[in-house]
């Protein structure tokens, strides 16, 4: 089964949720960094509804990840834009869904190759537990329990709106 799924929340709902937790929270000056390409998406969603001032990044963690030996180079990298600089600044890293915990130390390991930030905190629209690294979400949208062969896939239907679906593990 792929697309949105009756089972799951409403993602729409899940952004306002998640944006409501944060917005007394991040600071006014915060950069987002999504990773691609759906906490890219919820980065650049975050970011316009939340007070403040926030640039908007983008980063691709292809290269970084520890699989990447393994799984080789997926068919649609992107190119890393972080148009604000990276030292000493408060950065939220934003992803769509946080399973393993490989992807957010992969995005990690590459933002520190463009300076050292003040601090770096993490917000995921879904966490499905399942870590195998110690990485927590600070701001979180929603927790879903979903069997370990299935993946939560975040899509943006071409008026930009969000919905949450499931299908088998790649």
């Amino acid at each position: 089964m792929s697309g949105a799924d009756a089972s799951l929340p409403d993602a729409e709902g899940v952004l306002a949720a998640l944006a409501e937790r944060m917005a007394g929270a991040v600071a006014h000056d915060a950069a987002f960094v999504g990773i691609y390409s759906g906490g890219a998406w919820v980065a650049e969603r975050l970011a316009a509804m939340l007070p403040g001032s926030h640039p908007v990044g983008f980063i691709d963690v292809a290269f970084y990840r520890d699989d990447y030996n393994r799984s080789g180079l997926k068919a649609n990298t992107r190119r890393t834009e972080l148009p604000f600089d990276v030292e000493g600044a408060a950065i939220v890293l934003v992803d769509d869904v946080l399973f393993t915990g490989r992807s957010v130390r992969a995005a990690v390991n590459e933002l520190f190759d463009f300076g050292r930030p003040d601090r770096v905190e993490l917000a995921v629209l879904v966490d499905r537990g399942g870590r195998e690294l110690p990485i927590e979400p600070t701001y979180t949208g929603v927790r879903l329990a979903v069997a370990r062969d299935l993946s939560i896939v975040l899509s943006r239907d071409a008026a930009g709106r969000l919905s949450l679906g499931v299908e088998p593990a790649a």
